[in-house]
């Protein structure tokens, strides 16, 4: 038996991740800021679109949103005509933002105080892993929360875990984040490298791949970089916001990182080649860009 469920955010990770759950057999309201996406998704999938975050969450046991930052998850939780408004006690919020950690402790602490649980449960996979229903998700809440939303994931994550209470997950994408800037920027230093040293890329990725240097991001991102073909994927405007993300919580923990904060900047010098819309593998243009040899 199908849960009545409502998805606020229908982009390019949310639009996936509520096709799955309609796949399941859950009965939708789906609610987008540009309602031809709504209508879209309607139309090919079933469900109702609702007008409204608040309307969408009406009468719905689970609520899900996938939006860009923490000024749109405020909008649609708590601000005019959102979510939180209009959903009832006993009822569950699972916010797959990828948003800061203080923004999910606040609003944990107001789905507490109204007495409907919220889970932060950002994803890891990228548009293929949604399309895929094989994401990584990252969850922070009590572990009852975690157990109710746990099923209704399922439908399009591989790996679900709890990370600790509310703000863990967020903090959990910040370390995945992290580490993907350092991958990233040593690929595109890696493939480089082999172009100028007049080696053929193809080889040395087969190659290398095979031992140590091997990685889901060399294996998934090594052609695009040679081909120079960045117009899919994550999109570099995104990175730069979850790694300001994990710079600003560094701050406030004391950690240090000084590879995240030099590969951020390199990603502000491709956004200033046009590429604010490039995947995250276009790292390597901003180097052929300062040798000459794009």
């Amino acid at each position: 038996m199908g849960e009545k469920v409502a998805f606020i955010g229908l982009g390019v990770m949310g639009v996936h991740m509520a096709a799955w759950l309609a796949k399941a057999g859950h009965e939708l309201s789906v609610f987008n800021r540009t309602f031809a996406k709504a209508h879209a998704f309607v139309e090919k999938h079933g469900g109702r679109v609702a007008e409204t975050p608040s309307e969408a969450a009406r009468d719905a046991r689970f609520v899900f949103s996938c939006v860009g930052n923490d000024e749109h998850l405020g909008a649609v939780t708590v601000g005019p005509e959102g979510a939180f408004e209009a959903m009832a006690p006993g009822t569950l919020f699972i916010d797959h933002t990828t948003s800061s950690a203080a923004l999910a402790r606040e609003l944990s602490r107001v789905a507490v105080r109204s007495g409907f649980g919220f889970v932060d449960a950002p994803v890891s996979g990228g548009q293929v892993g949604a399309e895929q229903g094989s994401l990584t998700v990252m969850v922070g809440g009590s572990p009852a929360d975690f157990e109710r939303a746990r099923p209704l994931i399922a439908a399009y994550a591989k790996h679900v875990r709890l990370l600790g209470p509310s703000g863990s997950g967020q903090l959990t994408k910040m370390v995945n984040q992290i580490c993907l800037a350092g991958l990233l920027q040593g690929l595109a230093e890696g493939l480089h490298f082999t172009e100028m040293a007049g080696l053929d890329p193809v080889d040395v990725v087969d190659v290398i791949s095979h031992g140590a240097a091997q990685s889901w991001q060399m294996d998934q991102r090594h052609m695009p970089m040679i081909q120079g073909a960045f117009d899919f994927g994550f999109a570099v405007d995104w990175m730069r916001k979850d790694l300001g993300l994990a710079i600003d919580e560094a701050r406030r923990n004391g950690a240090t990182l000084p590879v995240t904060a030099l590969v951020d900047q390199f990603y502000a010098d491709v956004q200033a080649m046009g590429g604010q819309r490039w995947d995250t593998s276009s790292l390597i243009a901003r180097l052929r860009a300062r040798t000459g040899t794009n």
